[in-house]
C-alpha cells in the first residue's frame, strides 16, 4: 500500500510542477528535505527554499514531459523533459522517502545534443 501511495504523491509532484503550481508541487516534501545539483555543487536545504529557489526561476518551461518513473519502497526515480524555448534540457531525478515524504532528491540536468554520424548503423533515432 505505501508504494501505491508514493507513487500517487509523485505523479501528483509532477502534473503540478508541469502546472506551475508551487504548493502543490511541494507537498511532496519533508520541511528538512535535502535536494543536490551535483552538476553545479549546489545544495537546497529545507522545502521552503527549495519552492522559493524554483518560484523564482526566470525562464517559465514552455514544455514538461515525464518519460518513466520507476521506483520501490523508499528510492524512485523520474526520468522528465523539461523544454525552456526551443532547448530540451533531459532530467533525472532521484527521490529518496521517509514516512511517505521526500526527504533527499538528487537532480541532474543534461542538454540535448546531436548525435555523430559514424554511429548512424548501429542506432536508431528515438524521441
Amino acid at each position: 500500500m505505501e508504494t501505491q501511495n508514493i507513487r500517487m504523491a509523485i505523479d501528483r509532484h509532477w502534473v503540478a510542477s508541469a502546472a506551475g503550481d508551487q504548493v502543490a508541487e511541494h507537498e511532496i516534501y519533508h520541511d528538512d528535505a535535502v535536494c543536490e545539483y551535483p552538476q553545479s555543487g549546489e545544495v537546497i536545504r529545507g522545502r521552503d527554499n527549495l519552492r522559493a529557489l524554483r518560484s523564482h526561476h526566470p525562464g517559465r518551461p514552455s514544455g514538461f514531459a515525464v518519460r518513466r518513473v520507476v521506483g520501490e519502497g523508499e528510492l524512485w526515480v523520474t526520468e522528465y523533459v523539461i523544454v525552456y524555448g526551443d532547448k530540451r534540457t533531459h532530467t533525472v531525478s532521484i527521490m529518496e522517502f521517509r514516512d511517505g515524504k521526500v526527504s533527499h532528491e538528487t537532480q541532474y540536468f543534461a542538454d540535448s545534443f546531436e548525435a555523430p554520424g559514424w554511429r548512424s548503423r548501429w542506432v536508431e533515432r528515438g524521441a
